[in-house]
């Protein structure tokens, strides 16, 4: 099932190679956390689940489409969320992570503000926390966090992690 597309450039890979590597050296990953997504057209692709952000190789990022098929049993477990965030907003990337320190915080805040004024600049005044019952490519989740990311650039659901969008991958990083 890993046949190849033409959507899918050297640059769209080299792209998740990189920034799934910084992922994992700044510690916002672990060996096997996160997942990261780019739209073109009808189409996604998205890290294979299971893969590692860290070391993303020549099958570890596969594509489906933007509605539900059987291209879909490869994909992250995320893919629920990454669809709905597709079709609630513009984005054209999606960068999902598992920063400690981040999880930490969504547990006891139902906003987190940054502190300095880079963070403020890029994030605004507060990143939304969101709350699901199930975190993991839940429905309840998904439309959560595509409400949310409607109107900011990141928002955490509550002990699993955030969600960034952006133009590129490296944007929403």
């Amino acid at each position: 099932m890993h046949e190849s597309d033409p959507l899918m450039d050297a640059k769209v890979r080299e792209s998740f190679e990189h920034v799934g590597r910084d992922l994992f050296l700044t510690g916002a990953v672990s060996s096997h956390g996160g997942n990261l997504s780019v739209r073109r057209g009808d189409r996604i692709f998205i890290t294979r689940r299971g893969s590692m952000l860290g070391r993303i190789g020549e099958h570890d990022v596969v594509w489906t489409y933007l509605k539900p098929c059987d291209r879909d049993a490869e994909c992250s477990r995320e893919i629920v969320v990454h669809r709905a965030i597709y079709e609630a907003t513009d984005a054209h990337a999606i960068v999902h992570a598992h920063p400690e320190h981040t999880i930490f915080r969504s547990l006891i805040e139902d906003t987190i503000e940054p502190i300095d004024s880079e963070a403020r600049y890029v994030l605004g005044d507060a990143v939304p926390v969101v709350t699901a019952a199930q975190t993991v490519g839940s429905p309840e989740a998904a439309g959560l966090l595509a409400d949310v990311l409607r109107d900011h650039p990141i928002a955490v659901l509550r002990s699993h992690g955030p969600f960034a969008v952006g133009a590129t991958l490296e944007e929403a990083f």
